[in-house]
């Protein structure tokens, strides 16, 4: 996956002309809205999950689920996400403030996918010890960074 994502970085800015900014830019919005769709997604699995007992065949299920979702879908679309997005944010010259907030709270948001991530294996390896009232807070963390996100990148106040 780290090649990969290297590959992927290393390629979009040597190889896409300029001219192909609408296309990254779909290609970017395409990828959060996958990032966000899993990150809005796993914590309510947690919040199912840490309501079962563990080595139940629910709680088994909830483990295939949980892996698929982040290693199928969040994170690669993290990858696309920071990876069309640092590539329109270096074509634009890094300029305008909103441009340096937004990427400070993506920074934020890519540390609750690390928190969710290191949760995820904790589930895998039945060691979760907090229950479904955290998970319910957690899942509203996302959403609360991705509105300022968006507040930033549509209205870009500074």
């Amino acid at each position: 996956m780290a090649v990969a994502s290297a590959a992927l970085i290393i390629g979009m800015f040597a190889f896409v002309p300029p001219e192909a900014i609408l296309w990254v830019k779909a290609l970017h919005v395409i990828a959060v809205i996958s990032w966000m769709a899993g990150m809005l997604y796993l914590p309510r699995l947690f919040v199912y999950h840490s309501e079962t007992a563990p080595g139940t065949q629910q709680s088994e299920t909830f483990k295939v689920m949980e892996r698929r979702l982040l290693k199928a879908i969040i994170n690669p679309a993290m990858i696309v996400t920071w990876s069309a997005g640092l590539w329109l944010a270096w074509i634009f010259s890094f300029q305008g403030g909103w441009l340096h907030a937004k990427i400070a709270l993506v920074l934020v948001l890519s540390g609750v996918h690390g928190f969710l991530s290191g949760s995820q294996r904790r589930f895998e390896r039945d060691q979760n010890r907090r229950g479904p009232k955290f998970w319910r807070t957690m899942n509203e963390v996302p959403t609360v960074l991705m509105v300022l996100i968006v507040i930033l990148v549509v209205v870009k106040p500074f």
